[in-house]
This record gives structure tokens, sequence and C-alpha cells, in this order.
């Protein structure tokens, strides 16, 4: 029987059985299919008795699971657990603001342990998959050793082991992502219905009614209130108590009263050097100069400190006083918190603008404004915080005492309202103010910078936010204009703390690198850094300082949002470490890495080069034409590399670097073949070489050495100095003349007149020996004269010699003009003309000679052969020239 009816038989076989083993086969299944396997077997082996089956290799145990990954997978499916029991609670959908707060906070810990473990079994994973690669390609079944057949087993065993763990881990991963994303939208949705929401507006009776249907309960309610205070005190006051209380109150009222006397002492702010020192005057009686910019600085932080900190320390005393002693009830301690929290707070605002303002110091001010303005906004500022102070401690007894809704809502609205009408007010001030001033008589002169009032769009901005608090508070919306209120007073704040930070940086961090201080002469000492490199330090870290500040005060502003620091964090975090856009990943952090490399790669390519152009090249017997382009293409071939390696660290492979090639060749059809022609014509100058460094050409009417060649351009220096660039495609498709291409002989041509009444040949014997007497002059070729014209005063001579170099051509045409002249007057061959001679040349004269002539024919009589021209008059031969002797 042939192999193939074998194969035939056997396949048949199996297919009459296979039912007949499925049937058998229960629940159990395993042993009526091992009873009825010998039978099947033995028939089978009966129909392929001829050949005897070959011996299969025994398969290998399962690979067991490491310890290593026992523990991870242990951790992993505690993680889990975690987080289903998180994903449950989420499905309540009455949770509150701080239980959603609860479960977001556990969240980031667990993302954080799922991502070290992904980090660890990154490169173990990678290992594995290297170790299984030696092995080859897979074999059929058999065709394999058994001990290759193991070893192959247990690699995969462990390939797929690592892979499952890091699979479990990545998916737990964005699970803990997706439950972060629910509870932040929830928390989202919660924040904006709960400003949004909409109650009876200040203009709605129904609210008015409401509140005096409740009226009568609230005043009862407040009366409770007083009775449970005074059965407070007097349960609880003792002797030692009560002089604890007033030691306490005496003590902050102390200090709120001090800090007014204290402040301008430690502030240091000087009156006497608000006028700044004026010139001409004596020293001994001129004023102290004006304040520095660092002085201004330290004496605002002074005024800050002075200013907030007793007001603080002296709410924090009271409240403590009153806290341990249990005066109030337990209820009320909110709002005696509130009540010293809103007199510290009005403390604050009153020192921060007066550190910025000065509004009595004018020369002290920090913000450049007039004296008026900077006094109109400091009253505006604390009349706004005192305004809203009040409010939220009115709200804070309302919710105390448990009064009825409709009175805290007209109470929220009505204290909106005030602060609305009193920032109209002083908005209204200050543009009655620029009203008055524009009525002045005499032109109008624009206000300089540093005197400059509160600018159109900060006015704007300030009508727009009044305007909204007030209709918010009459429509409704009591929420929204109680938020709007506090995002003015938190970015008022918030924006004159970081101002007053950011010139703080720049003061400090530029006086200590820019100034001639002893941080910065001791830097220079020491390292050698010139001072324009400390100045150039000193603004990146001042801009670096500036970065981190505004950073912070807008997460802080952002917090007032509803938006949480975990949550940026985690922005930020995503961000940096990779998002998906699609199917692509972008991560800032790789970015930074690839920019790191391809700067690191440029400054060893740099270098390379700077060593070749001052070390190498300058030690070998290359000309300094192939120095620069071997240094130029060393450092081409140096910014490719580094692109390539950057390129590669964010994962651009060929295929994709292709892709953007051919984008941008479509690009280059459009808009970039000037480039594109310039950097081709730069490589073929590197090339072929026709024009090198030092090489003197003329290039239209531009003559002068070439000093640097590069891929766009060619710069040309000219013998004024000044430099031509030239693109590189005009090099390659023009004209140009390089005198040195060749070598650097040169030629050098001057023009020599001599007397008409001299002997030629004498001249130019005389003229070439000055040439021949000349250092520079080649002896090979021979200096020559040529005989250009026979003038009618003179005789025309042309000198040619070549020289050694043409970067001396000016130098020998001087030299020879002057050995010529010397030699030819010296001979006689020029006339000394003497003191006061002149040759002078009358031109215009040939009508007039032509009619003399006529003249002189017709008068004269005719001598000579028929046909011959008269004899010329004896005075015809001087008729243009003549000597004068005075």
């Amino acid at each position: 029987m042939t192999p193939l009816r074998r194969w035939i038989a056997a396949l048949l076989t199996a297919a009459v059985l296979a039912p007949g083993l499925v049937s058998a086969q229960g629940p159990a299944g395993k042993p009526e299919a091992d009873k009825e396997a010998p039978a099947a077997a033995g028939q089978g082996s009966a129909a392929a008795k001829p050949e005897a089956p070959k011996a299969e290799a025994p398969k290998p145990p399962p690979t067991p699971i490491s310890e290593q990954i026992k523990q991870i997978r242990a951790q992993l499916d505690a993680e889990k657990a975690d987080l289903d029991q998180r994903e449950q609670a989420l499905t309540n959908h009455s949770l509150s603001k701080d239980d959603l707060a609860l479960l977001r906070e556990g969240i980031d810990p667990v993302a954080e342990r799922l991502r070290q473990v992904i980090d660890s079994l990154g490169p173990r994973l990678e290992a594995a998959k290297e170790r299984l690669n030696q092995l080859g390609p897979k074999l059929k079944e058999g065709a394999e050793a058994p001990d290759v057949a193991q070893e192959r087993a247990q690699r995969e065993g462990g390939v797929a082991e690592i892979d499952d763990t890091m699979r479990l881990a990545r998916s737990l991963l964005v699970q803990s992502e997706q439950i972060s994303d629910q509870i932040s939208n929830r928390r989202r949705a919660a924040f904006t219905r709960a400003l949004f929401e909409r109650t009876d507006g200040l203009v709605s009776p129904t609210l008015w009614s409401r509140a005096t249907t409740s009226l009568p309960q609230d005043l009862r309610a407040l009366e409770v209130a007083a009775d449970d205070t005074v059965m407070q005190v007097r349960r609880n006051a003792s002797p030692l108590t009560l002089l604890a209380v007033a030691l306490a109150i005496g003590v902050s009222v102390a200090l709120y009263v001090g800090r007014r006397h204290i402040a301008p002492r430690f502030g240091r702010r000087d009156a006497a050097r608000d006028l700044a020192k004026e010139p001409g005057k004596d020293a001994a009686k001129a004023p102290p100069k004006a304040p520095s910019r660092r002085e201004k600085v330290l004496a605002a932080w002074r005024v800050v400190l002075a200013g907030a900190v007793p007001a603080i320390l002296g709410s924090f005393v009271v409240g403590l006083a009153i806290e341990a002693s249990e005066l109030v009830p337990e209820r009320f301690t909110v709002v005696v918190h509130g009540i010293l929290g809103a007199l510290a707070f009005v403390a604050v605002v009153e020192a921060v603008t007066d550190a910025l303002l000065s509004p009595d110091r004018p020369n002290w001010r920090l913000v450049a404004m007039e004296d008026a303005t900077a006094e109109r906004l400091t009253r505006l500022a604390i009349a706004i915080a005192v305004v809203i102070t009040v409010g939220r401690t009115v709200e804070e007894l309302n919710d105390s005492l448990s009064l009825a809704l409709p009175i805290s809502i007209i109470t929220r609205g009505l204290f909106a309202l005030v602060v609305a009408v009193v920032l109209a007010e002083g908005l209204r001030r200050f543009a009655a103010r620029a009203e008055t001033e524009e009525a002045c008589l005499g032109p109008y002169v624009a206000a300089e910078s540093n005197t400059s009032t509160i600018g159109g769009p900060l006015r704007i901005l300030g009508w727009v936010v009044a305007g909204a608090v007030a209709l918010c508070a009459l429509a409704g919306y009591i929420a929204l204009s109680s938020f709007l209120i506090d995002q003015l007073l938190w970015t008022a704040v918030g924006a004159a703390l970081l101002y007053l930070a950011i010139v703080s940086a720049d003061a400090f961090i530029g006086g200590v690198l820019q100034d001639d201080s002893r941080v910065a002469t001791a830097l220079q000492a020491n390292t050698g850094l010139r001072k324009r490199s400390l100045n150039q330090i000193a603004v990146l870290m001042a801009g670096l300082v500036r970065v981190v500040l505004i950073t912070t005060a807008a997460v802080l502003l952002l917090a007032t949002w509803g938006v949480e620091s975990t949550d940026i964090y985690a922005s930020f975090r995503a961000a940096f470490f990779g998002f998906k856009v699609g199917d692509v990943t972008v991560s800032l952090s790789t970015i930074v890495f690839a920019l790191g490399l391809f700067v690191l790669g440029l400054l060893v390519a740099r270098t390379v080069k700077r060593w070749l152009e001052n070390t190498y090249l300058p030690a070998t017997d290359l000309d300094p034409g192939l120095r620069n382009s071997i240094a130029t293409v060393t450092g081409y071939v140096g910014f490719l590399i580094s692109l390539t390696v950057a390129f590669s660290f964010l994962g651009l492979s060929l295929e994709k670097i292709t892709i953007v090639a051919g984008a941008l060749s479509v690009g280059i059809g459009f808009g970039l073949q000037s480039i594109v022609n310039n950097f081709v014509s730069g490589l073929l100058l590197l090339w072929e070489r026709p024009i090198r460094v030092g090489d003197l050409v003329v290039i239209g009417d531009n003559e002068g050495y070439v000093r640097r060649i590069s891929v766009r351009s060619t710069e040309i220096q000219t013998f004024d100095r000044s430099a031509v660039i030239v693109p590189n495609s005009n090099l390659i498709s023009g004209v140009v003349k390089n005198r040195v291409r060749g070598d650097r002989t040169g030629r050098v041509a001057i023009t020599v007149s001599v007397l008409r009444n001299q002997d030629p040949v004498k001249a130019a014997d005389l003229i070439v020996g000055c040439a021949r007497a000349h250092p520079d002059v080649l002896r090979e070729p021979p200096p020559r004269v040529v005989f250009r014209k026979i003038g009618d005063p003179f005789l025309e001579f042309e000198l040619i010699a070549m020289i050694l170099d043409v970067g001396q051509q000016l130098k020998v045409q001087s030299d020879l003009n002057f050995a010529v002249f010397k030699t030819l007057s010296e001979a006689g061959l020029i006339p000394n003309l003497g003191p006061g001679a002149s040759i002078v040349t009358v031109q215009g004269l040939e009508p007039m000679q032509e009619a003399l002539g006529q003249i002189a024919r017709g008068v004269l009589p005719t001598s000579g052969a028929p046909g011959e021209p008269a004899p010329r008059p004896a005075g015809d031969e001087r008729r243009r020239t003549r000597e004068t002797v005075p």
C-alpha cells in the first residue's frame, strides 16, 4: 500500500470512530473515552500495519509559575478587589461631594503601584522574548531535538507568564483611570448643577412673602440662640476663664492697633527718600537718592509681614481662647472664627495693597500709577474686602441659627448687590477722574507708562463683573453671583501676591547675578563665566521662576472652579508620560528626552568640528578651502546623526520618516524650491569645490574674498570690509570670476604716456626695467611693454607684468607707477614742468581749425604736385597743446 493510501485509510477510520467517541463521552467523559481509545488505537494500528508509527517525543511538563510572579499576581488581585469595590460604590447616585472625594483619594496610589508593576515587568518581558528568539523559528513536530523542544516550551511558558501578568496590570490601570474619570465627571456635574441652580430672585414677590411668613419663626430661633449663649456663658464663666479671654482680646487689640505704627517703621520706607537726589546740589544738602528696585521689594515684604502677621496672630489667639473657654455654644464657634478670620483677611488685603501701591509713599511704589489712582484703588480694594467678609459672616450666622431658606437667599443676594454697587462706584470714580483730566486747559499730552491710570480693558472687565453679579442676584442665580464675587476676591489677591513674588524673583535673581555683586564677582572668578553669560543665566532662572509661580497661581485659582490638585496632577502626568490621540501616543517626556539627545548630539558634533578646525586640520598640508569643506561636512553629518537618534528615540521608523519626507516634498514643490536649490548647490560647492574659502572672486559688481561656504549661502568679504551673502544657486548657475582658481598668480597692467618727440624704444626699455626690478614681479613670463597708441601729443605704452600673489595686485601696481614716473622723469621722457607750469589742452576747436584751413588754402599759393594738400601753417603744430610758463 502506498503512503497516500495509508493516510486516506487512517483518516476514514478516524471519521468513523469520531461519532462514537463523542456520544460515549458524558459529563465525566474521560473514562469511557479512555476505554474505547485502545480499540480505536488497535484499529488504527491494524489499518496502518505495514508501517509502525514512530515514537512521539515526550511533551515537557508545564512551566510552573515563579514565586515572584505569584507575589505580583497576589498584589494585582488585591488591587483588582479594591477597584471593583470602588466601582461598585459609584453605582450609588446619592453620593455626596465628600464621598466622591474619599473615593478619589485612594485611586492614585493604586494607579501608581500598577505603573510600577508594568515598568518592572517590561524589561523582563523583553529579555524573555530575546531568549526565546535565540532558539530560532519553531520547526515541525518531531523535527526538533527533545532538549531543544523542552527548552523552547519553558521559554514560551515564561514569556506567556510575564505577558499575561502585564496584560492584567494594564487592564487594571485602565480600570483605575476610568474610575477616576467617572468620579471627576460626577463631581464636575454636581458643581455645575449647584452653581447654576436657580431660586427666586430679589425682584420676586414670592421670595419676600415667604421670608415674611418665616420671619416669626426665625426670630424665635434667634431668641433661643441668644438664651443658649447666655446660659453657656453663665455656666462656664469663671474669673480665670474671663481673665484669659480678656487677656487674649487685649493682646489682639494691641496687635491690631500696634501694627499700624509698627508697619511704617518695620517697612523702613523713609519719607525723605520720596524725592530723588537732584544733580548739581551739594551732597550734604540734597535729599537721599531714590530707593532701588531691591529696596522697594524688601520694604514691600516687610510691610506685608508687619501688617498681616500681627492681625492673623491676634485673631488666632482670641479664637483659641474662646474655643478653650467654651463660653460660646459649639454651633456659634464657626461664627466666631468667621468674624476673626474676616478681620484678619481685611488686614491682609490692606497690607498687600499698601505694599504694592504705597499711596502715601510714591517713590516706594512697585506698581507704576499715579498717586490719586493708587489711593482710590486702595480704598476700593479695602471696601470690597469689608463688604465680602461681612456678608460671609452673616451667612455663617444664618447657617448656625438654621434660619429659613428665603432669609439666606435674601441675605446673600443683598450682599452681592452691595458688592456690585461698590465696584461700580469705584469704576465710576476712575472714569470721572479721567473726564476731568481731559477737560483741563492746554493741549492733550499722552500719559507716560509710569504714571498710567487703570487701563481700559481692566475697567471694562470690572464693569462686566459688576453687571453680572447684579443681574445674577436679581434673576435668582444667587450661587452664581456668590461664585463670581469669590472669583473676583481670590483673583485679585492672587494676582497681587503673584506680582509681588515675580517682582521679588526678578529683583533678587537679577540683583545677585546681573549686578556687580559679591556673588556675581565670585562666580566670575571661580567659574570663568563672563558677565554676559551670568546675565543670560539670570534671565533664564528668572523665567523659570516665573513659570513656576504662574503655574502655582493657576493651580490655586483652578481650585476655586472645582478642579482639584489630584485632577491637575493626573493631567500633567498623562501629558508628561504619554496620552493617546487615536493610534498615536504623544508623550511629553519622550519629546523632552529626544530634544535632550538632539542637543547633546549637536554639542558633540560642534566639539568635533571645532577640534578639526582649530587643532587637527591646521596641522595637515591641506589647503584652507579643503579644510573648511571637511569641517562643514562634519558638522552637517553630526547634525543628521543627532536628528536620526532623536527620531529613533521618538519611535519614528524609516517608513514614517519616508511619509514625512513625502509630505515635505509637496511643500518643496509649492514654496521651498529656492531653499532646496540653494541646499543642493551648497552640497555641490562643497563637493566639487570650484570656489574655496580664501579665493578672490568677482560676482557681478562685488569683488572680495570667500570667507565661509555653507549649504545655503556663501559669505564674501569685500575690500571695504562689507559682508556680501550670495545664495549658492547664483554661484552654481551664474557667472563667477575666480582670480585664484588655478593658482594665485595675477596680472598687473599700467598705462604710461610719453611725449611724442621722445624715443619710444628707450621709453619701453626704461619701463620694462622698472618692472624687472620689482621683487614681486615674475621673471617667467617676463614683463613686457605694448605700444598701444601714437597720439598727437603723447605716445601711449602699456606695461604688463605677472606677479606672485593676486592679493598684492594694487600694491604692485602702485609701486610700479611710482618707479616708472621717477625713472622717466629722470630720463627726461616726461618733462619737468617746473613750479606753476601746466599743460593746457583745449578741445572743441575742430570747426575753427577746418575754417582756418580753408582760408589758408585759398589765400596761400599752391605748392607741390597737383592733388597734394596745401602746406600746413607753422603754428598749426601746436594748435591744441601749449606750454605756459608764468
